[in-house]
């Protein structure tokens, strides 16, 4: 189908007394104009003002989540004018006492252009059949639940 990489940079920081302190920073280059500082999250020393895995992964769940209920809105002759979404990913302990995302929680607030809107159930198939045919939600094991803004 297709194949999409990235490009990682990591460069060390001065040695320190503190061996925990290392620097967490790096790069994630999409293309040559794209790039993300990120660290880990602020709670693993990480920097506060850089993004960070958990919340990239949960990025990438709602971007998709959103961009195949778009599809499925165009499809079915809606006209979306506007889709925000306050999403939130859940780092929890699994069975294993691992941490791991557990849960995604999607907020997703649309408003619909023109004559045509989805009912209350409609739009219910529409998240359920966005949800299913979500790429980053077929990949990962996290609960991913759509709530009602």
């Amino acid at each position: 189908m297709s194949e999409h990489k990235i490009d990682l940079d990591w460069k060390g920081a001065p040695p320190s007394s503190d061996q925990t302190t290392y620097n967490r920073n790096h790069t994630v280059s999409f293309s040559d104009t794209v790039q993300v500082t990120v660290s880990s999250a602020p709670e693993y020393k990480g920097d506060p003002n850089c993004a960070d895995p958990e919340k990239l992964l949960t990025s990438a769940l709602a971007s998709c989540h959103m961009l195949t209920f778009l599809a499925i809105a165009d499809l079915k002759g809606f006209k979306v004018e506007s889709y925000k979404d306050q999403a939130a990913g859940f780092l929890e302990k699994g069975e294993s006492g691992r941490p791991h995302i557990t849960r995604i929680e999607l907020h997703p607030s649309i408003v619909f252009a023109g004559e045509e809107k989805p009912d209350a159930a409609t739009l219910k198939r529409m998240h359920a059949s966005a949800h299913k045919n979500c790429f980053i939600a077929n990949s990962i094991k996290a609960k991913v639940d759509v709530l009602d803004t």
